[in-house]
């Protein structure tokens, strides 16, 4: 174990995030903390932020900038995330945040920003061949055009601040683990 790991993951939905985090997360002793666990217990620990969220989340709305930056800003101060570093998925989604998280966190506050990277083509099989009833030909395109649109200038800031690594995510759960764990490795040592 190369020390304590401060990163975010990103990756198109069905590239593999949820399983490659879980794995990173039990490496390197990092709380894996995605945006929907980190809303939920924040609504079920009643705190001020959490109380905001359950008003915009019951009102079918999504929760604003300021009100994710307090969640995440509460959630990163917890002991798990102080001692142990963290592995945030779902977070930052907008510029806005991007900049809050640095602010949370210090600039030298993130070790590494992973993109695993998964062909459109592939991520469109793979979603296809979950058989959900959501996922339409249509559906897969829009909410891939959309994660295109809101994530391509947030990996673009965090590449200008030499943070960005792009891993491969194509191959066996073993091959992407491995190469994951490399680049982190590679970053933890640099540091």
């Amino acid at each position: 174990m190369a020390g304590r790991l401060r990163a975010v993951i990103f990756g198109r939905q069905g590239a593999g995030k949820g399983t490659q985090s879980a794995r990173l997360s039990a490496h390197y002793g990092a709380p894996h903390i995605s945006t929907g666990d980190m809303l939920r217990a924040a609504v079920s620990e009643g705190t001020e932020f959490g109380r905001k969220a359950d008003e915009y989340m019951r009102g079918g709305n999504l929760v604003p900038d300021d009100v994710m930056i307090g969640v995440v800003r509460e959630r990163l101060a917890k002991p798990d995330a102080v001692e142990g570093g963290f592995l945030l998925d779902g977070f930052p989604r907008t510029l806005g945040q991007s900049e809050a998280l640095l602010d949370i966190t210090g600039d030298d506050g993130i070790d590494v920003v992973i993109d695993l990277d998964v062909p459109l083509d592939v991520v469109t099989a793979r979603m296809k061949g979950r058989g959900r009833a959501d996922d339409t030909d249509e559906a897969i395109a829009r909410r891939l055009e959309l994660y295109e649109k809101e994530t391509g200038p947030v990996l673009a800031w965090f590449e200008r601040r030499g943070k960005l690594v792009t891993v491969d995510g194509v191959g066996t759960e073993e091959e992407v683990f491995a190469r994951l764990s490399a680049a982190v490795d590679r970053r933890l040592g640099q540091r």
